[in-house]
Formats: C-alpha cells, sequence, structure tokens
C-alpha cells in the first residue's frame, strides 16, 4: 500500500514512544497560545479581533495535526490511537519523491479515492482561511505558496515517524486542496461585493 491518511501498517517495538492524542494536543495548544503571547508582547499589541480570526487557523491546524500524525483508525475502546516514535526504526525513512507514485496503489477503489479526497479536501480550508486572515496572502501565488509550505512542514515532520510515509503526491493533493479553498474565497468574496452594490 502506498503513502495514504491511513497511515501503514507497522508493529512497534516495545520501548517505542506512544504521544496519545489528548497529550499531543495539549502540547499544541500550549506551543499556540505561548507564541501567540510572545508576538503580542514583543510587538506590544493585542487585538482581540485578529486573535479571534486566528483561532480558525488553530482550529484548522489542529484538525490536520489529527489526521496527518494519529492513526485514523481507532482502537477496539473507539479511541484515538496515539502517534508513535520508535527511534529503532526511524531509517530508512519512509519517504517518496516520485509523483504519481503509489498513488493508486490500494488494495481497494474505495480507499484509494477516501486517500486521494481526503488528502485534497482536509486542505481546502486552509485556502480559505489564509486570505482571510492575512491580508498579505490575498493574492493566488502567495496563498498557494504558503499552503504549500504548511503541507511540506507536515511531511518533514512526519519523517521520523515510522508508522507515517512522507509523500511528494501527498504535497501535491494537500496544495491542490488549497488551490480549491483558494476558489471557493475569491467566489465568496466577489458575491459579497455584489450584494452591498
Amino acid at each position: 500500500m502506498g503513502a495514504n491518511i491511513f497511515g501503514v501498517n507497522y508493529e512497534p517495538h516495545a520501548d517505542a514512544v506512544r504521544v496519545p492524542f489528548v497529550t499531543g494536543m495539549i502540547i499544541f495548544t500550549v506551543c499556540w497560545f505561548a507564541a501567540r503571547a510572545l508576538i503580542c508582547f514583543f510587538r506590544k499589541k493585542f487585538d482581540l479581533k485578529h486573535e479571534a480570526k486566528l483561532l480558525l487557523m488553530y482550529v484548522n491546524l489542529a484538525v490536520l495535526l489529527r489526521i496527518t500524525f494519529f492513526p485514523m483508525h481507532h482502537d477496539a475502546n473507539g479511541s484515538i490511537q496515539p502517534m508513535i516514535f520508535d527511534p529503532k526504526d526511524i531509517f530508512p525513512l519512509n519517504i517518496n519523491l516520485v509523483p504519481l507514485q503509489n498513488l493508486f496503489d490500494f488494495s481497494t477503489t474505495k480507499d484509494m479515492l477516501i486517500n486521494i479526497i481526503g488528502n485534497i479536501t482536509m486542505f481546502i480550508p486552509t485556502g480559505i482561511i489564509l486570505p482571510v486572515i492575512y491580508k498579505k496572502l490575498r493574492s493566488f501565488p502567495r496563498t498557494v505558496l504558503a499552503g504549500g509550505l504548511i503541507s511540506l512542514c507536515i511531511e518533514i515532520l512526519q519523517l521520523p515517524l515510522s508508522d507515517r510515509t512522507s509523500d511528494i503526491n501527498d504535497l501535491i493533493l494537500n496544495t491542490s486542496g488549497v488551490v480549491i479553498g483558494y476558489g471557493i474565497y475569491t467566489m465568496a468574496r466577489k458575491i459579497r461585493r455584489k450584494a452591498k452594490t
């Protein structure tokens, strides 16, 4: 099976580090608000409206982290399985740098479609949120570049995780989702302008 949003079949060693989903989200949340506090402190400015908008990105990133770092399949109790870091199995890296390779290599057509559509769909909100929050990202190239960089960061951070695969196909599909999201943002903006006139 190729790289996909389900992860790869993998049996970790007994001493592998397991990070529960709740713990991962707590760490992410603390880092997010600590970063925002430091930024506001050094800028000596706190804009409540802007910070409220940024919560959209916080939620968006939290969802992306859930999908890309924690297995989609729940355990027998229905709980989200932990993220696994196994130092003994970091190398060789699970990475694919060849576009379209293994993109259609799935046991069923359903799994293939879920992977392709899922990788595109989960980045559509990113393409909408980025230009809404940041004025400097309201051009098509900048939004796509920023969204693609978010996807690239995720792929790089997945490298040491033995149950995940860093794949150029994911980057392509994720960026396609950003493009679609930006298209939705643009259409919504045009509709809003026409409604005002």
